[in-house]
């Protein structure tokens, strides 16, 4: 390997990227940038959170956060969501801020909690900005802050997952704190200690996969404890580690409160959080195959490629590319140092160094275990998208040190790579526009995109285009001025119900069962049967058929299910 490579986040981390003429200071060009981006991604949020439908776990998240305020409202006498299905095992805070938000804004419960999602989003997206612009300047921020902004992965699951979503932008607001308290070591400032303490609760306090967190912060300190003995040795810095623990005491209380607030039923007994860590390590629903690879697998034997295989074809290629050279240059530096003379002996870069390993682990080490120990996988990799935001940051550290590298090569080299850059940001950006609203489910071009993934991975797991199919159901009867001939029509869904029923009305009786049924809605998924009937309407998105209406009055269908196999032809 290059022995260049391990100094890039050195040359991106002290200095600024001078890009700029030297009459015009780089930083507040980048940072304005930076600024522009999270303004237009603002914007575009807000004018389209309404047309993001509803998942399978929206309607139940909903009441969850219902029963949690009234939990609050009721002095702690009205304790249902202490046992609410197994949603108390999960924090409650997105869910109870979403319906506490939706009684003063002038939009339904779920229009609501979109938008809820939407800011949630955006927060994580300006702590990345801050976290890359910390560790590698203005221009490493500005770069991760547009990875992540332009990944359909996060984006798309920042207005639609209520669980995923706002626990990916608060562990990365952990991550912060955490980085901010490893370049103070041995004593972190207080605003350091608020944000940790932030960060943490409300992390541990979303999903118990917060633990992440503690290792990301833990992991580190034999490093730290290594440098700093071989400059002042074992003793010395033993008190300096042992009094940097001690200084987060007043976090940890702090985190733990938090944490509560969000998580009640995590502090009713002191091991509920440990409860939980056993009850989401086991199967707990009936076992189910989803589509991996080209074939149907059961959840709970998933290979140990599942994790990596998805998180490679459904990064975009060059987020993909910057951040496995930044996690290489950074594993480099943070075993390394600067490795310069005398500053190693110095022990100066202590901080640093384990700050870049804890944002490695924060990127590496969920998918790391999930290869290790094979847990229970399913509906893709939205269980890891908060190692999207670490993983950025170190793409924008190895952009910093390519754009370093390219300037000394004169202009003509920066516009060479600012070019190739645009058309590597803008191949995700047109997959988003011309998915919409269903971006989560992008892959990127090492599967063909969208209709080569179809044959052998899941899109719409989460069910998000029955909303589109209710609406054009709803219009197209509208339009034929056909009435119910019982006063209500009956339709039979393969996917999940909820969605239908809020976008359809009390005008429809939903089923599972379509026998005597008017209408049948089925998701493009494997487990939805091609029906030989009438087809009424379609979802579709790049050439691929996301959702589909049959009028199937008058026929004999007997099940909406596929009966064991996938169905290769896309209806």
């Amino acid at each position: 390997m290059h022995p260049k490579l391990g100094r890039f986040v050195q040359h991106a981390a002290v200095n600024s990227l001078p890009l700029q003429s030297k009459s015009i200071p780089a930083a507040p060009v980048f940072d304005a940038l930076a600024l522009c981006v999270l303004a237009v991604t603002a914007v575009i949020a807000f004018a389209t959170f309404r047309d993001y439908g509803l998942g399978w776990d929206d309607y139940t998240h909903s009441q969850y956060g219902a029963l949690l305020v009234s939990l609050y409202k009721s002095g702690f006498t009205d304790q249902r969501a202490l046992s609410f299905v197994n949603l108390y095992m999960y924090g409650g805070g997105f869910d109870m801020i979403a319906t506490l938000a939706a009684k003063v804004l002038p939009f339904g419960l779920f229009e609501t909690r979109r938008l809820v999602g939407a800011i949630v989003g955006l927060i994580g997206l300006f702590a990345t900005w801050r976290l890359g612009r910390r560790l590698g300047g203005p221009f490493a921020g500005l770069i991760a802050l547009v990875l992540v902004a332009t990944c359909p992965l996060y984006y798309g699951h920042m207005f639609i997952n209520a669980k995923d979503g706002p626990f990916a932008a608060v562990m990365v607001v952990a991550l912060l704190g955490l980085v901010r308290a490893f370049e103070e070591f041995p004593r972190p400032t207080p605003a350091t200690l608020v944000l940790c303490g932030i960060g943490f609760g409300l992390s541990i306090g979303a999903r118990v996969l917060g633990g992440f967190a503690l290792m990301e912060a833990l992991f580190p300190l034999p490093l730290l404890l290594a440098i700093r003995s071989r400059v002042s040795g074992l003793k010395p810095a033993l008190a300096e580690c042992a009094s940097f623990l001690v200084s987060f005491i007043p976090a940890a209380v702090f985190a733990y409160l938090l944490m509560g607030l969000v998580w009640p039923w995590s502090v009713v007994s002191l091991l509920n959080p440990f409860r939980a860590v056993e009850y989401f390590s086991t199967v707990f629903e009936k076992p189910w195959r989803e589509l991996f690879d080209g074939q149907l697998i059961p959840v709970d034997d998933m290979p140990r490629s599942y994790v990596p295989t998805l998180f490679a074809v459904q990064v975009p290629e060059l987020m993909l590319t910057l951040g496995i050279c930044g996690l290489i240059g950074a594993l480099i530096f943070a075993a390394r140092g600067q490795g310069k003379s005398g500053e190693n002996k110095s022990g100066a870069d202590a901080g640093r160094r384990a700050a870049l390993f804890s944002v490695v682990l924060a990127a590496t080490l969920p998918i790391a275990i999930a290869v290790a120990t094979r847990p229970v996988v399913y509906n893709g990799i939205r269980h890891i998208v908060f190692v999207l935001p670490p993983f950025a940051v170190l793409g924008g550290l190895a952009a910093a040190w390519i754009a370093r590298r390219l300037h000394a090569y004169g202009k003509s080299a920066v516009i060479a790579g600012g070019l190739a850059f645009a058309a590597g940001i803008a191949s995700p950006v047109v997959d988003m526009v011309r998915l919409h609203p269903y971006e989560y489910t992008d892959y990127n071009h090492l599967v063909g995109g969208v209709p080569g993934a179809r044959p052998d991975f899941m899109l719409d797991y989460w069910g998000l285009s029955f909303r589109q199919a209710s609406r054009q159901l709803l219009a197209t009867l509208a339009q034929s001025h056909q009435k119910p001939p019982r006063g209500q029509w009956t339709i039979a869904v393969c996917g999940p119900h909820p969605p239908v029923a809020v976008a359809l009305g009390p005008q429809f009786n939903l089923v599972w069962d379509p026998k005597g049924a008017d209408f049948a809605m089925v998701l493009g998924e494997f487990y939805c049967a091609k029906i030989d009937a009438p087809v009424l309407l379609d979802v579709v998105r790049d050439g691929i058929i996301y959702a589909r209406v049959y009028d199937i009055r008058g026929r004999a269908i007997t099940s909406l299910l596929t009966v064991p196999g996938i169905d290769r032809t896309n209806f």
